[in-house]
Order: structure tokens, then sequence, then C-alpha cells
């Protein structure tokens, strides 16, 4: 079996994980027993959070396991579409940055508050809420998968029952943490996880860059030479999933990328714990630069692995390549070096904080959903203690249904829950805000058409589409029902929602333009306006 890390320096590693796995666990519950028990203060931390230390977190945000594991992979292994798909990541927060001081000056942190700013009542929140479930447990089962079978190679054993042992361990570790984290507390955690990442991958590609004698145009020609289609590495066309679907299914995964994910749920809710409109866009700002140098080492990464461990190595170890970034760590230097020892255990721990801090994140945005939009409007007289109570039992269950549902698909390929989550965010999500703040005849019946009309294509889409059947790398390769031609349901479900919006609002009775005035002035300076004021402008004085 291919062992990268080797017998003689993996007890220290696993020694010294296991310490930072319990560093981070008294942190975290340091941080926990500091914040007060009220909703505000949970969900939003008071809205005190600084313009910088927001942008930090905001940035470590986009440091997850599938950013983290997946774009060094799929560069490694495929070269330039790889590459192109990484820099989606960076365009993420553009788009985000057109939004973020709306989001915030609307004054909403939830989806559900987002769909109730021209559609209030019990309706749309709920739709926020069933919304957030669908693309929160396929991340969270995505995100436990690739620490499971990152942890597996680190133990030294690679296989199923291997893996599904450590998922189901990271999972529970995880799980502890998204009982008792806040938003204070988890951001913290993201801030911390921006340094220690960036200088883990820093390192890293500065070695390998070193062993080709500083020389970027060495390694790249070695990275080729190892590549596994030599001719074809540094030329579109090699994604082996949508190579034979044509270039209009890869320009809408790319954009469905892009939309999908710069409105994720525990983004949004990142941005309206800004202080203001404008400290939610600087903090996107500073994010935005961050990102910016991760996305770099993540290219940097991908292409020193292939040049450094070789593309056949990196299938051996893992087919999807998951375990890039620790190949690349083992690999850049000599083996009984205590550096070697140092530089691995760096990177288990990076991977490690990606999975607890988006986890958490993504846990704690589903669970303030249902806390928020969900229970406390169910209930006339719910108290703080039972809110907080229901937020931390709808933690514990996401985060358990996910990591059961993680275990159970171990074995077969995930990327239909890529597509399935960011689709629904890009179909049932982008479409609302683009109409709620833009849009001044957007009603009730447009918005619940849009979201739950959005929400039944993804799902009918996505389960006739070739990533669950009729191609190689499909759920069921065998089978073949693969009538949708293209790879993410969002090509069609993104403007069937925008349509579906608009249909229904103009077939409903129901106005909405009084509101939308008042939503505009809030969206623009972030405060309420005047009741007499409305007033007027409603009469048109």
């Amino acid at each position: 079996m291919f062992d990268p890390i080797g017998s003689d320096v993996r007890r220290p590693v696993i020694l010294a994980f296991l310490i930072f796995i319990g560093v981070c666990l008294l942190w975290l519950f340091t941080l926990a027993t500091a914040e007060q028990e009220t909703p505000e203060r949970l969900y939003v931390a008071d809205r005190s959070l600084s313009p910088v230390l927001n942008g930090f977190a905001l940035a470590g945000e986009q440091i997850s396991v599938v950013t983290l594991l997946t774009v060094p992979a799929t560069i490694a292994l495929f070269g330039y579409d790889g590459f192109t798909f990484a820099l989606d990541s960076l365009i993420v927060l553009g788009v985000l940055l057109l939004l973020g001081q709306k989001i915030r000056n609307s004054g909403g942190y939830t989806i559900g508050d987002i769909f109730a700013l021209r559609a209030p009542g019990r309706a749309p929140r709920i739709a926020g809420t069933a919304v957030t479930l669908a693309i929160t447990i396929p991340i969270l089962m995505i995100q436990l998968r690739a620490a499971g079978v990152s942890a597996a190679l680190l133990i030294g054993n690679s296989s199923d029952g291997a893996q599904i042992l450590c998922t189901v361990f990271m999972g529970c570790l995880v799980a502890c943490f998204a009982a008792v984290a806040g938003l204070k507390g988890n951001s913290f955690m993201h801030v911390a996880k921006v340094p220690l990442t960036l200088g883990t991958l820093a390192a890293v590609a500065l070695l390998a860059l070193r062993r080709f004698d500083w020389n970027p145009g060495s390694l790249l020609s070695a990275a080729v030479g190892k590549s596994i289609v030599q001719t074809g590495y540094l030329h579109p066309g090699g994604w082996p999933y949508t190579a034979s679907l044509g270039s209009l299914n890869t320009l809408g995964d790319h954009i469905v990328v892009i939309l999908g994910t710069a409105v994720m749920p525990h983004l949004i809710l990142r941005v309206g714990a800004s202080r203001t409109g404008r400290a939610a866009r600087r903090s996107m700002s500073i994010a935005t630069g961050l990102v910016g140098v991760y996305i770099l080492l993540l290219i940097a990464t991908g292409f020193a692995a292939v040049a450094v461990v070789g593309a056949a190595n990196i299938s051996m170890s893992d087919e999807g390549g998951q375990n890039t970034p620790i190949l690349l760590a083992a690999g850049v230097l000599g083996e009984g070096s205590t550096g070697r020892v140092v530089l691995i255990t760096c990177m288990a721990c990076v991977v490690f904080f990606a999975v607890l801090t988006t986890v958490t994140s993504v846990t704690f945005a589903a669970a303030v959903s249902f806390a928020r939009d969900v229970f406390s409007r169910s209930r006339r007289r719910s108290t703080d203690v039972q809110e907080m109570r229901a937020l931390r039992v709808a933690a514990v269950t996401v985060c358990a249904t996910g990591l059961s549902l993680a275990a159970a698909i171990h074995r077969y390929p995930t990327e239909f829950l890529i597509a399935f989550s960011i689709s629904v965010a890009a179909s049932c999500i982008f479409p609302v805000l683009i109409y709620a703040f833009f849009w001044s005849r957007f009603n009730r019946r447009g918005l619940l058409w849009s979201v739950y009309g959005g929400l039944v294509l993804c799902a009918v889409l996505t389960a006739f589409s070739p990533i669950v059947s009729g191609s190689q790398f499909a759920l069921w390769p065998e089978a073949k029902f693969d009538w949708y031609p293209f790879q993410t349901p969002g090509l069609v479900s993104v403007p069937a929602a925008f349509v579906l919006g608009w249909l229904g609002s103009i077939t409903s009775a129901e106005g909405s333009e009084s509101g939308f005035g008042a939503l505009q002035h809030r969206s623009l300076t972030g405060e309420a306006i005047a009741p007499q004021v409305a007033d007027s402008r409603r009469h048109g004085f």
C-alpha cells in the first residue's frame, strides 16, 4: 500500500495532531462560556465585530475543506480546468460585495429574514429554513467525508473501514463544537485559521520550488511530465466530469458555482453580523485580498504536488486526489527530518481546522434558521432559554444527520451533492435577493413560487443528470436514466426560478409597492424610514 507519510514520523505527527485537537476543544469551550446566553449575542455577536476581525473571519469562511483539498486535487490531476475553477472562489466575494451592504442594512441575517423582507408571515420563513437545510446537509456530508479520508491517510490506513471510522470520529468532535459555539467564538477560530493556513501553504509551495532551484518554469515542466494527460495538461478539456457535455455545461458550472457560493446561508449570517453596511463592505474588501492570496497558494500547491509527488501516486492514495496537500507536505522534505514532521503536522492541523470551522459555521447557520424562523415563531411565549435550547438541539441534530449520511454514502461519488447544494443556493436564494432589493412588484406568491419551484427543479434535474447515472463518474454508472444533459441543474433552475418569481408576482393581486420604498431607503442608509414620511410617499405627497 502506498504510504507517503512513513512509519518513522507517524507517531509524532499523530501525537501533535491530537494535542492540537485538545487545544482547539479547550479554546472553543472557553470562548463559549464567555458568551452571554441571549439569542442576539449568540447569533450575530450583538453586531459588535470590527470590520477587520469580521473580514478575516469572512476570509476564513472561504477556507473550507472543499477548497483546501479539492482545488489542489483538480489542478494536480486535471491541470488547466482545475485552475479555472479555483478562480471562481475569488469572484464569489465580488458578487457578495455587490449585495452585502444591502443585506446588512436590511437588518436580516437568516435566509428566512431575507425572504420576509417582502413577504411577512410564517410560510416564507419556513421556506427559508427548508432551503437552508437543503444546502447545509450536503455540505456537511462532503466536508466530513473529506476529513475522514485525510485522517485515514494520517494514521496509515486508507481502507474503506478506516475512512468511515475516521469520518465518524471527526464528525463527533465537530458536533461537540457546533453544539456550544456562538458566532463570536467561531469568528475567532476563523481568524486563527487564516494565518495558519496561508503560512503552511506558503511553506510547502516554497519548499517545492526550492527542489527545482527556484525556477517556476522547471516546476511547471515537471508537473506536465508527471501528469496523467501530458499533452493536454495545460489546455482546457481535461476535467473528465464535464468534458463530454460541451462548453455550455462548463460555462453553466462556473456561473452556478459563483452565484450559489456567494449566497450561502453561513455567509449571509456573517455579513448580517457586521456593525453597519459600510463595515460589511470593508470586511468584504479585506476578505477579498486574503482570499486572493489563498487562491494563489492553492494553485501553486496543486502544480507543486504533481511535480513533486506525481499524479499517479496522488490517484493511488485517493482516487479523487483529496490528500494532495498532505502528500505534498510529506514529499518536499527528506525522510527523518524534524522539519518534515512539523510540516505534515501543520498541514494535518490546517485540514482539521478547516473541517472544524466550516462544519461549525454551516451547522450553526442552519440551527439559527430553525431557532429564529421556526421555533420562536411557532410559540407565542418562547423564552430566551427555550430558544437557546432549540438552537443546541437543532445544531446536534443537523450535524448528526450529515454525519450519518456521510458514513452511509462513503463508498460512492459525491459530485452530485456539490452540484445540488450550490444549485439550490443559486436557484432559491439569489433570485429572491435580486427581486427583493430591485423589483417593486415582487410579493409573497412570487417568492414562494420561485423558492419551491427552484428547489423542486434542482432535485428532479439532479436525479436525472449525468452525475447520478449514465457516466463513468456517476453515482450509479451502470444505470442510465440521464435524460437531462448537463451536470448542474442550475443551468435550467436559476433562470426558471427568476421566471417563476416574475410570473407568481404578476398573477397575484397582492400589492407590495408600499413596502418597497421603505426597504430601498433602509438598504441604502441602514435606517428605517419615518412612518409619516412613508405615508406621504405612499399617497404621492
